[in-house]
This record gives C-alpha cells, structure tokens and sequence, in this order.
C-alpha cells in the first residue's frame, strides 16, 4: 500500500486551502464575489479521538477543537473529558453543547469480562450522553453474548475496535467479522487503519467488506507497518490516505474518520494541525470542498 499524493502536490493543494481561507477570514473583495465556488460536497465527515488530547482536560480539550475548526468528537472517559459518574457526565455534556460540540462515538471503551452490570453500566453511560455508537475495545468472546443484549435493548451501536498484533481476538477488521458475522448487525466495526495495516490487513478490502456496518474509524499513520512505534503525522508515513477515502466514498460511509494521533501526548498540537491538514489536503485534490 502506497500513499498516492505526493508531498509536492499536498504543498500546491494546501497553499490554496491556505489562500481561500484567509479570503474567508478577511472582508471579500469585490473581484472574489464574482468567483463561482468550485468542487463537490465533502463526502468524509473528519472527526477527532479526544484521546489524543488525554494529558488536557476538558476546558483545554474544548479550546483545541476550536483552533483545529473540528466539531465532531469521539469522546473517552480520560482526564475528565467524559466521565462514568453521571453527575460530572453531565457537567462535561453541559460544557461540550455549550461550545457546539457533538459526540458521536464513546470509546474505546473496554469489555473484557462478560459482566452483565458492567457491560449494562456502559451502555447507560452512553444512553446518558446521547451517543449512538460505541467504540468497543478488547471484546472477549463471552462478552459478546451480553453486548449483543444490550445492543438489542438500548439500540446502541457496537463498533468493535481492532487493535493489531498484539490482540488477542481482534488483530484486525476481518477477525472481527468472523466474530460478529451472525449477531445482530448494529454489532460492528471501527477500523483503527494503523492497526489493521500492522495485522496485514488491507484496508480498502477491508472497508468493502465491513460495509454497512462500519460504524467509526481511527485514522492515524505509519512509516513502517511492521512497527506500532513508527506512528508519525498523517502524510508522513505510508498510510494510503486517498485509497481509504475513495474506498469509504464508493461504499457511502455515513460515520466519522476519527484522527487519532497517538504520539507527542503533551504537545499534540503541531501533529494534529499537519494530520488534519493533510486530510482535508487529500479530498480537495479528489476535487471535494473542504471548507463552507
């Protein structure tokens, strides 16, 4: 798998980015009112893992996602940015409305035994808050009978979390439909594309097959997929970014790609602004519009 942009054609592409959005910022001259606006809608709907901010809490959080223009969050119970307790849930659920904050995805959120309060706890956790999907990690099998009880009663996605070499039942999306492929189908997946690519996945095979029931997405990069410590910013790495987008495209895939920069925890910002750059790089020269 090949990254298909060159860097050379990312820099053309973001200088125009650049360009039209300080336009945008400044008042529109009289020439610019008269140039039509060029490109498709956006078909990719960019999110971002709360995750990669785990060292910030919630009020820093909130401050990032309005410097990164990104409105849409998988949120997780670290620092305080969502936690379990419901009284302080609410508070952080006060906050994310009050800043034009949407959650769409819980997670990773963990199911290693096949504990019925727990499991059920989690699923209150995520009614609480509004949230449709979850991002599950670590599903053993015999938790999975619960899971999808629970699914059937609260109507709560399952999007099960593929983790790499390294896990024991999920190393990638294809291990996770032979586990789910006769269970109620709003149990899922979330393709976690550095991950899947280090169990020798291939993602574009991968996307076709999951399909509808694809749920969430974590994007990041790599510049080896032999090595889960070659993490870089997206663009950096081997990560066939456009291959993904158009795969996701070609299936309609209604979720979330979710960056989920996992590396620099106490100064992400500089990764992140690069990753997203980099992503919205990439569908501008698939000729999609990037910006309202």
């Amino acid at each position: 798998m090949k990254n298909t942009l060159s860097r050379r054609n990312f820099v053309i592409q973001s200088g125009a980015l650049m360009a039209a959005a300080c336009v945008a910022s400044s008042p529109t001259p009289a020439f610019a009112q008269a140039l039509p606006v060029s490109g498709k809608p956006m078909p990719i709907n960019l999110g971002i893992c709360s995750y990669t901010f785990r060292n910030f809490n919630r009020a820093q959080l909130i401050a990032y996602l309005k410097q990164l223009n990104i409105t849409n969050l998988n949120v997780k119970d670290v620092k305080d940015h969502l936690p379990m307790d419901p009284a302080l849930e609410a508070q952080a659920l006060a906050d994310y409305a009050a800043a034009g904050i949407k959650l769409h995805a819980a997670g990773a959120i963990y199911f290693r035994t096949p504990d019925e309060a727990d499991i059920r706890s989690k699923f209150e956790y995520a009614k609480r808050a509004g949230i449709g999907v979850i991002v599950a990690g670590d599903p053993t099998p015999e938790s999975l009978k619960w899971i999808e009880k629970f699914v059937q009663e609260y109507n709560i996605k399952i999007a099960i979390h593929n983790h790499g070499p390294e896990d024991k039942f999920f190393p990638s999306p294809f291990d996770v439909l032979k586990a789910i492929k006769d269970l109620d189908p709003r149990i899922g997946f979330c393709i976690d594309v550095g991950h899947a690519a280090r169990a020798n996945a291939n993602l574009v095979d991968a996307i076709h097959a999951t399909g509808p029931r694809l749920y969430d997405m974590h994007i990041k990069d790599l510049t080896s997929f032999s090595s889960r410590e070659s993490q870089v910013a997206v663009g950096e790495g081997i990560m066939p970014v456009r291959d993904i987008f158009q795969a996701l495209i070609d299936i309609k895939y209604p979720g979330f790609v979710d960056l989920e920069y996992e590396i620099h925890a106490d100064d992400p910002m500089p990764g992140v602004i690069e990753s997203l750059a980099y992503e919205r790089g990439v569908l501008a020269g698939m000729g999609y519009l990037t910006h309202a």
